[in-house]
C-alpha cells in the first residue's frame, strides 16, 4: 500500500485504523474500543486499556530474548567518553531506582520534576517513573531558578530527580545552585531530591532532602511494572504561554505508545535492532518522544549525544557519531544543519566519514528553508525530509513517510498530513482557503491518538489556547498554505504573518529568499511597525564563515532579490548582517522578541533563550 492507500484507509475508518495499530503494544488488558468522544471537544484514545509504557520499552524486549542488544548508547565528546547500556542492564537499572523511589512513597500518580543533562541516567529516571506509574515532568537541565521553581508549583512533585551539573564546551553548568534557588523560591516543597554526583563538580547534598542517586538505590527491591490506565498521564511537558505562565502538556500512557510505534516504522522506516538517532535533547519534545520513548518501544538502539553540532570538537562530529555509531535514521533541527553548513559550507568535513549506513536525515523544529535541504541532500546524497509537528502532538503531523513510501520532496514543505490529521489552512471566519492560499493551519477534531488530550488542570486554558478560534478544529498557532498536490507550507508562525499596507505576507517566505544567497548561513525577517504601511521587514544576516566581501554589498544583493521574487509588495527595504540570532535552547530563533526589540516596546526575556547577551547585540545593530 502506498501514501494514499494508508491515509484513505485510516479517513475511511479511523477507529479501525487506530485499533490495528494498537496490536503492536504489549496490553496487560488490550483496548476493546479506541476513541472516547463523550466529552467532545475533549477526546480520549483507547479509553479502557491498561497497560506500562516502561514494560513495552524495556522489559518486553528482554523477556522476547534480546536482552544483549544495545538499547542506549551515550556518546559524550564533551567528556571524551563513549558507553553503552544494553536493553537487560537497562531493566537492571531502572527497576532498582523506580524501588528507590517507591520506597521513599512515590507511587501511582505522584509526579516527579527531572532536571537533568544529556546523560543515560536522564532517560533512566523518565523510563523508573512509568514503571511505577508516576508522571515524570523533564525541565530542560540549567533552566533558570525561576522558571523551575515555576514548574514545581504547577506539577506539585514528590520528587526532584537531577544532576550536580551539566556541561557546554568549554564550562560547566552548576545545577544544584539552581535547584536550591528553586525550591527556595517555590512555595510547594518537595519531600526530597535525588542528586546524581557528575566528577566535573560533585555539589553539597542537603541532609535530610537531598539523597545521593546510587547510595540510596543500595539494597532496595527493584520495583515491577504497575499497571495504569491507558487514559492516565505519563508525563507533563511544559512548553511556553503568551501570559508568561507556562503551559503543561499532558501525554497519556496508551495513545502516546501506539503513535510512536507507528511512527518509527511509517515515518522512519526503522526496525528492532537499527541505531536511531535524535540530536536534541531530553527536555523538549523530541527528547522525550525519539530520544527515549519511541525507540525503545521499537527495540531500536538509541543515542544520548552530549555535545554540540559545532565546537565538539568541529562541524563534524555529527558525521562521526553516525559512521561510529552506523546510524540509520538521524534527527535533527534545522538550525544545527545551518550551523554545521555555516563552518563548513563545502562539507569537507563529511567526507571524512564513512555514512553508509544512513538512509535519511530528518529535519523539524522549525521551518527549514529550501537551501539548507539542499545543502544536505548534495552533501549526503541522501533523502532530507522536513516533517512538522509540536510539543502539543507529540509526533508528526505533516511528514515524508519513508517506511510507506518516499513522496517526491518539495524543499520546503513537510510534504503530507499524516494519518490522524486532517489538515486544513482556513480564513478568519474558519472557511477553507484555496490551494496556494495563506491561512491559519488547523487540524479537524480529534487529533490522533499521542496528541495532547488536555493541560495539566487547566482544561479552560487548553480549550481557549486551542479549541475555540475554529470550533471543530485545533488550532495550531501557525500560517501556511497548502498546495494542489496536498503539500503543506508552514510559512510562519501566526504572529509572524506581517500586514504591509493591507496585503498580508509571510516572513518565512522572505527568509526563503534570503536564505538562497550563497553568502547567507541563516536569517531571521520580522515586522516592524510602520507609521505608513502599518509594518515593514526587517531582515538580519548571519554569514557564512570566511565570507569577506563588503556588508553592504551582500544587503544591496539580497534586498534585490526579495524583489525579483516576491515583489515589491514586500516592501523590503533594509537588512542588517549580525554575528547570531537570539534563539531558544533547543534553536528556535526568537522573532517575537527580536520585534518589540526593533518597536521599542518592553519585553522579557525569554527563559530559553540561548544567551540573554545577543539581545543587547540584536539592539545595538537596530541602533535602540
Amino acid at each position: 500500500m502506498g501514501y494514499k492507500d494508508v491515509y484513505e484507509a485510516w479517513k475511511a475508518d479511523p477507529e479501525g485504523f487506530w485499533m490495528k495499530a494498537a496490536e503492536c503494544i504489549d496490553w496487560i488488558e488490550p483496548p476493546t474500543r479506541a476513541l472516547d468522544a463523550s466529552r467532545a471537544p475533549i477526546y480520549r484514545w483507547f479509553p479502557d486499556a491498561v497497560c506500562n509504557t516502561c514494560h513495552n520499552a524495556v522489559d518486553r524486549h528482554v523477556e522476547a530474548g534480546h536482552g544483549d542488544r544495545p538499547a542506549i548508547i551515550h556518546d559524550s565528546p564533551i567528556t571524551g567518553t563513549k558507553h553503552v547500556i544494553t536493553y537487560a542492564e537497562l531493566r537492571e537499572r531502572v527497576a532498582s531506582l523506580a524501588g528507590a523511589l517507591r520506597a521513599r512513597g512515590v507511587g501511582k500518580g505522584d509526579r516527579v520534576v527531572i532536571y537533568m543533562p544529556m546523560v543515560p541516567e536522564a532517560l533512566e529516571a523518565m523510563l523508573a517513573c512509568a514503571r511505577l506509574g508516576a508522571i515524570h515532568s523533564v525541565v530542560f537541565g540549567g533552566f533558570a531558578a525561576h522558571e523551575l521553581a515555576v514548574r514545581i508549583d504547577d506539577a506539585r512533585p514528590k520528587a526532584v530527580i537531577a544532576a550536580s551539573c551539566g556541561l557546554e564546551p568549554g564550562r560547566v553548568v552548576p545545577y544544584k545552585p539552581l535547584l536550591d534557588a528553586a525550591i527556595e523560591e517555590a512555595a510547594h516543597k518537595p519531600e526530597f531530591c535525588v542528586i546524581l554526583q557528575r566528577d566535573q563538580q560533585p555539589a553539597a547534598l542537603i541532609e535530610g532532602r537531598d539523597l545521593d542517586w546510587h547510595a540510596f538505590q543500595v539494597g532496595v527491591e527493584p520495583a515491577p511494572c504497575e499497571p495504569v490506565r491507558g487514559t492516565d498521564p505519563l508525563y507533563i511537558l511544559y512548553t511556553s504561554g503568551t501570559t508568561g505562565q507556562p503551559k503543561g502538556v499532558v501525554r497519556d500512557n496508551a495513545g502516546h505508545m501506539v503513535a510512536l510505534s507507528w511512527s518509527m516504522k511509517n515515518i522512519y522506516n526503522v526496525q528492532p535492532g537499527d541505531v536511531f538517532w535524535a540530536a536534541s535533547d531530553v527536555g523538549w519534545v523530541v527528547g522525550h518522544s525519539y530520544i527515549c520513548y519511541a525507540p525503545l518501544i521499537e527495540g531500536c538502539t538509541t543515542i544520548v549525544f552530549e555535545g554540540k553540532p559545532v565546537g565538539t570538537p568541529d562541524a563534524g562530529t555529527f558525521w562521526r557519531v553516525i559512521a561510529e555509531h552506523k546510524v540509520r535514521s538521524f534527527f535533527t533541527a534545522p538550525t544545527a544543519i545551518r550551523a554545521v553548513k555555516r563552518e563548513d559550507p563545502r562539507g569537507e568535513l563529511a567526507e571524512r566519514y564513512d555514512l553508509s549506513s544512513l538512509q535519511a536525515l530528518f529535519l523539524a523544529g522549525e521551518r527549514a528553508d529550501p537551501d539548507t535541504i539542499r545543502w544536505a541532500q548534495e552533501l549526503l546524497g541522501k533523502p532530507v525530509i522536513d516533517h512538522w509537528w509540536q510539543t502539543e502532538t507529540g509526533w508528526a503531523i505533516a511528514a515524508n513517510p519513508l517506511g510507506i513510501e518516499l513522496l517526491p520532496i518539495k524543499p520546503g514543505s513537510p510534504a503530507v498530513p499524516m494519518p490522524g490529521y486532517d489538515v486544513q489552512a482556513l480564513d478568519e471566519g474558519g472557511h477553507p482557503v484555496k490551494p496556494g492560499e495563506l491561512g491559519a493551519i488547523a487540524i479537524r477534531l480529534p487529533l490522533p491518538p499521542g496528541a495532547l488530550p488536555g493541560l495539566w488542570n487547566a482544561e479552560e486554558r487548553f480549550r481557549k489556547a486551542y479549541l475555540e478560534h475554529f470550533p471543530g478544529y485545533y488550532e495550531t498557532g501557525d500560517a501556511g498554505m497548502i498546495d494542489e498536490d496536498g503539500y503543506i507550507y508552514i510559512m510562519a508562525r501566526t504572529d509572524d504573518v506581517i500586514n504591509v499596507a493591507g496585503h498580508r505576507l509571510s516572513t518565512g517566505a522572505m527568509e526563503e529568499v534570503l536564505a538562497s544567497h550563497p553568502d547567507v548561513a541563516e536569517c531571521a525577517v520580522i515586522g516592524v511597525a510602520d507609521e505608513l504601511k502599518g509594518q515593514v521587514p526587517v531582515g538580519f544576516l548571519v554569514l557564512n564563515a570566511g565570507v569577506d566581501r563588503p556588508h553592504e554589498d551582500i544587503v544591496r544583493e539580497c534586498v534585490q532579490l526579495v524583489r525579483e521574487r516576491i515583489g515589491p509588495v514586500a516592501a523590503f527595504k533594509r537588512a542588517l548582517v549580525v554575528d547570531r540570532l537570539p534563539k531558544t535552547r533547543s534553536g528556535k530563533i526568537l522573532r517575537a522578541t527580536m520585534a518589540k526589540i526593533a518597536d521599542g516596546a518592553p519585553f522579557k526575556t525569554p527563559a530559553t533563550i540561548d544567551d540573554p547577551a545577543i539581545l543587547d547585540e540584536i539592539r545595538a545593530a537596530l541602533g535602540r
